[in-house]
């Protein structure tokens, strides 16, 4: 099932990465190409997706399987309602989560207007 990313998809990991961090630059260079492999439901209705990116892109130099970036997602009123989570594997972009922490799973991604973004500590 592997397919491109959706317009949605592109912008918000763009936005993630928009904040500088180490790494930071190599994980946009990743973006360029990458592919969503899947979902995190057999259902195919979590917005939360599996990244492929290529073999021969850049590593980024970071430790760890989640980039130090904090993106909380607030609803209209400015409440918190979830979070993204963007996971590395081996310094390459590998999956988006958006955890939420309402009663209902939400259908899709945020618009970047709703994430509140920062670099992680």
């Amino acid at each position: 099932m592997e397919r491109r990313l959706t317009e949605l998809e592109h912008d918000v990991l763009g936005y993630l990465l928009s904040v500088e961090f180490p790494g930071v630059r190599e994980l946009r260079h990743q973006l360029q190409g990458a592919c969503v492999t899947g979902t995190w439901s057999s259902s195919g209705r979590s917005p939360s997706i599996y990244i492929k990116v290529g073999d021969n892109l850049p590593v980024a130099p970071i430790l760890g399987e989640i980039a130090p970036v904090r993106a909380i997602v607030r609803s209209e009123d400015g409440e918190p309602v979830g979070e993204l989570i963007l996971w590395l594997t081996d310094g390459k972009l590998s999956a988006l989560e958006y955890a939420w922490v309402t009663d209902r799973m939400p259908s899709q991604l945020p618009h970047v207007k709703a994430i509140e973004l920062s670099v992680a500590d």
